[in-house]
């Protein structure tokens, strides 16, 4: 019986090793691309769903507003953490709906420079182009209206402007010189403080409490659409810089609150320093693992047989049996028979003679030692090592006859 082969050509496998190891390969690349997009999918998101946020392009968004800012130095940064609302530059929030939950934000810049753009549009997505919207209508006005409800109960009402100026406080910058959107969204409320207002006296942007927390009425001041023109854009940057706190160094947009927020992931703590050095260190022990698992050094050896040729093999087999059984005790007295049967054969033993009779015949015999003697330490031989010397000792006595 022989062990199957180690040694098989190409035409016997499924795959050769080439092959095996490219699939390997590609699996590995293909889980850790996997392990990486995941701890960083919320930071991958383009934001580009024509929603009223920082990172839209749509008409109602505000990306238009960050670029410009960016380009004139303003380190404008779209904040995704809400852990990283602490700071003293002024924080842009831009709720799209009367549900979302803004208090944990309010009371966490409670005393800082804040910015509330109210809602104003309601879109529909552009079939021809990916991130713009069509204006379908107006909010209903519940919706700008409960942003800051219950806590600051304000009124929203629209008016037809005219496009005419906007008028500021005779304090503020000359150069903020905002013309009203046709269709204005104004607020009133208790707590309300004009900052701008149409030519009507409605309020367009105001400051709440003593605190610089500022409700701008009207989105279209800071939209993309609001900046197609010059004026408003350089308006726009004013009104920005005029809100922001003293030695300012950012402008802030928040993007949470439009459900592109992430909090920490332990995923990503992985990746991140210092623990990347850990990551790396497993990353390496784990390839040297499965490179010491697949390289074979040197010529592959051919496995010998399960079961050997020869009478050696046969005798150690036996002998295999005999210990896993616990039957050595017994070998003793059957060994003394086969040597005597096979002193019989070879002295030429009268075969009239039996047991005591033939005992003394073998005891005549010259020698060292008498055969009756070492039968005996065969027979009361139990320990393995004690056998094997009567065995060793009966076998000499008989080899000794016949030299």
């Amino acid at each position: 019986m022989s062990d199957v082969s180690t040694t098989r050509g190409a035409a016997d496998s499924a795959f050769d090793v080439r092959t095996v190891a490219i699939l390997i390969a590609v699996g590995i690349v293909a889980f850790l691309a996997m392990v990486v997009l995941g701890a960083y999918a919320p930071d991958l998101r383009s934001g580009r769903n024509g929603g009223a946020h920082a990172l839209s392009n749509a008409a109602v968004g505000f990306g238009g507003i960050v670029r410009l800012a960016e380009a004139t130095g303003r380190n404008p940064r779209i904040v995704r953490d809400p852990r990283l609302f602490n700071t003293e530059n002024v924080v842009v929030l831009t709720p799209e709906r009367a549900d979302t939950d803004m208090t944990k934000v309010l009371a966490q810049r409670s005393v800082k420079p804040t910015l509330v753009v109210l809602p104003k549009w309601a879109t529909t997505k552009d079939p021809q182009h990916s991130g713009w919207v069509n204006v379908a209508a107006l909010l209903p006005e519940r919706e700008p209206q409960g942003v800051l409800a219950p806590q600051y109960p304000l009124v929203v009402k629209r008016y037809r402007s005219g496009g005419r100026p906007l008028k500021g406080l005779a304090w503020m910058p000359a150069s903020m010189r905002f013309m009203a959107p046709r269709a204005v969204q104004t607020i009133t409320g208790p707590g309300v403080r004009p900052l701008l207002t149409d030519a009507a006296g409605h309020v367009v942007l105001a400051q709440i409490g003593k605190h610089p927390f500022y409700v701008l009425a009207d989105p279209d001041l800071l939209s993309n659409v609001g900046m197609r023109d010059a004026g408003q854009a350089r308006a726009a940057l004013d009104l920005l810089d005029w809100l922001n706190s003293t030695g300012a160094e950012s402008v802030v947009f928040d993007v949470t609150l439009n459900g592109f927020g992430r909090g920490p992931s332990p995923l990503k703590l992985m990746f991140d320093p210092p623990f990347l050095a850990m990551t790396l260190a497993i990353a390496a022990a784990a390839l040297l693992a499965g490179i010491q698992a697949t390289a074979t050094f040197g010529a592959p050896r051919q496995r010998p047989r399960a079961i050997a040729f020869g009478k050696a093999a046969l005798i150690d087999n036996a002998a295999a049996l005999v210990r896993k059984a616990r039957r050595q005790g017994g070998l003793g007295p059957r060994y003394v028979d086969v040597v005597r049967d096979r002193a019989i054969g070879v002295f030429g033993v009268p075969a009239r003679m039996r047991d005591d009779a033939l005992d003394r015949y073998l005891d005549a015999l010259a020698g060292r030692a008498r055969f009756t003697t070492l039968a005996e330490q065969a027979r009361t031989a139990r320990h393995p090592r004690d056998m094997l010397a009567a065995a060793q000792a009966l076998h000499h006595w008989l080899w000794e006859k016949t030299r």
